[in-house]
């Protein structure tokens, strides 16, 4: 596919700590029932494991009161030989402990099928859902916002969500099953025990809803703060042109210190559920020990109050495991909020039914307005312009006139607010979205390389025709380039392909669209940034790759364009003047002047 042109000016602004996700529908604050529904569409293929997770857990909790039943015989009657055998006591605990470890075992790993299963099925539909997202979600939403969602928010909240579940379940039984014994052996004992359950419900309730507060305000520190950092690798050079690693130093502090503060805020309210709820265990048993020794006189005897205390001690671990599962939970859900919503409501790009195998590349601008959302004035205002089939025209005009927005309507990466874009004669909303961007190639001069070979590069596919990918890199002038590499157009680029020059990187581009030989061609100032040199080569390749296609171009040095069937010279996004090179200097308007000082400059130069 070809590479995507530059964002179109005004920009929408980038996301800030607190906002809600661009072009995502925010759902309301929801619980962990509703997060689970919305998690089951993922796992739906693996859901009966619930069912080895729950009966495993079932046995887990079933032992549980087992070992403080043991301490009662043992207290009772193993030290007097009154017909029981101490030595049973031992062999009972490695049966009990062996069977809980062996149904602790298969828990664990159906849990960790489900968790992956999930973590997988969730990250495909997030990056298909990125794929065919409408452009306007990269306008509004950094890279390094969205890699951190799929990649590693998806991975530790799906991890947390189902631990916390399992823990949950595991928690919840064993505290069932230790409570049924406590009945079973003393139930005026138990209902003291059952005094704290409300207690620490109502400390649990509180707690979690200012962890909710703070998990989200920690989420979108985080996202800012990794964007002031993906911001200053990519504009390393002008930081330390400007000098402004001073301003960059206290912005990122501010922003760190900010998260630092949450995550304290965080800790703090985290760490008070446990000693909270170990007073209220303490305080608890203290009454529990002052109503057994009333009731010694009534039989209790010295084995059933240890089995009892025994038992009521255990209730301490689930119950702290409980309230402290509050946390993790809180921040699985809030996380995973994000990732929901961005994989089922994020806006996706439509298009219509019509396609055809390639276009005789007649286009037509009709009235073609844009207003981008916030803008107090349209980036394009009413364009009519028509081109021919094999006709070069060229776009110029002072920075902000619309000629990039304009070029970003043909392959609707923008939408016209009103008016209207025509390819062989039909809206380019009748066609099908993937048949009309077929139509197209573009060689811009902001190239994005991926970290694969210098073919697939080239082809932007797994398969392709490595005879065909010679040729164009023939033709784009790169054979050199492909001789000096290891492994030819096998060797990998490396990250955005940053060990090439500017005018290979250019050429490479313009390879990738010799190689899509698309009937429209979209040149978008591809030889702004380059020496004399690296121009004169890429021209050439330019000139190969424009016969006989449709050619836009968007122009900055206005010596490359004189060549051109006609310019169009854009001013405050309308079409201020339009006809060929020799026309429009004759005419002595706007393309004249712009044409003076462009050779003033070279003059200087």
């Amino acid at each position: 596919m070809p590479n995507p042109l530059p964002a179109p000016e005004p920009k929408a602004p980038r996301r800030t700590p607190g906002a809600a996700s661009p072009g995502v529908e925010t759902t309301p604050r929801r619980g962990l029932v509703a997060a689970l529904r919305r998690f089951e569409v993922y796992i739906h293929h693996v859901r009966w494991m619930w069912a080895v997770v729950f009966a495993s857990t079932v046995v887990v909790a079933a032992t549980e009161p087992l070992v403080p039943a043991l301490l009662k015989p043992l207290l009772d009657k193993g030290f007097t030989g009154r017909g029981f055998s101490p030595w049973l006591v031992p062999a009972a605990l490695l049966l009990i402990f062996g069977v809980r470890g062996a149904a602790g075992f298969v828990a664990d790993l159906a849990l960790a099928k489900i968790a992956n299963s999930g973590m997988y099925a969730l990250r495909e539909a997030l990056f298909a859902r990125l794929l065919a997202a409408r452009m306007d979600l990269f306008t509004r939403e950094s890279a390094s916002s969205l890699a951190n969602t799929i990649v590693h928010e998806v991975q530790n909240a799906v991890a947390m969500l189902t631990n916390s579940v399992s823990g949950l379940a595991k928690d919840g039984l064993a505290l069932v099953a230790l409570v049924g014994y406590l009945l079973y052996l003393n139930w005026a004992l138990t209902l003291v025990v059952a005094l704290m359950a409300p207690l620490v419900g109502w400390l649990m309730r509180v707690v979690s809803a200012r962890l909710q507060r703070l998990t989200r305000s920690s989420q979108s520190a985080t996202i800012e703060l990794a964007y002031t950092v993906e911001e200053n690798v990519l504009a390393a050079r002008e930081v330390r042109l400007h000098g402004a690693q001073g301003a960059q130093g206290e912005r990122f502090e501010r922003l760190n210190n900010m998260l630092r503060q949450l995550a304290m805020k965080w800790t703090v309210a985290g760490a008070a559920i446990t000693p909270l709820s170990h007073m209220i265990a303490a305080a608890a048993l203290s009454i529990v020990i002052c109503v057994a020794l009333t009731q010694s006189a009534d039989g209790l005897t010295v084995g059933g109050f240890a089995s009892f205390v025994t038992a009521m001690m255990m209730l301490i671990a689930p119950i702290k495991r409980l309230s402290e599962s509050t946390g993790p939970i809180t921040k699985s859900i809030t996380v995973l909020e994000r990732s929901f919503d961005l994989a089922e409501s994020c806006p996706q790009e439509t298009g219509g039914t019509w396609a055809t195998a390639r276009a005789e590349g007649r286009v037509e601008f009709r009235n073609a307005t844009v207003t981008y959302p916030g803008a107090s004035v349209p980036a394009l205002d009413r364009v009519t312009i028509e081109m021919h089939s094999g006709e070069t025209l060229a776009l110029v005009g002072p920075s902000g006139s619309g000629k990039t927005t304009l070029a970003n309507l043909l392959p609707r990466f923008v939408e016209p607010t009103s008016g209207s874009v025509l390819l062989d004669g039909r809206d380019i909303r009748e066609w099908d979205l993937a048949a009309l961007r077929r139509q197209f190639a573009m060689v811009s001069q902001n190239v994005v390389m991926f970290n694969q070979s210098l073919a697939a590069n080239v082809a932007l596919g797994d398969t392709f025709d490595r005879a065909r990918v010679r040729d164009v890199l023939a033709a784009a002038n790169l054979s050199d380039l492909v001789e000096q590499l290891p492994r030819g157009i096998d060797t990998h680029l490396g990250h955005n392909a940053a060990a090439l020059s500017g005018g290979q990187r250019q050429r490479l581009a313009i390879a990738r669209a010799l190689y899509k030989d698309a009937p429209i061609l979209i040149l978008d100032e591809a030889t702004s940034a380059l020496d004399q040199e690296s121009e004169r080569a890429v021209q050439q390749a330019l000139r190969r790759l424009m016969a006989g296609r449709t050619t836009l171009i968007i122009a900055h040095r206005l010596s490359t364009i004189e060549h051109a069937d006609r310019i169009a010279v854009l001013k405050d996004g309308r079409v201020a003047e339009l006809g060929s090179h020799g026309e429009l200097t004759r005419l002595g308007g706007l393309y004249a002047s712009l044409r003076a000082l462009h050779d003033g400059e070279a003059l200087v130069k």
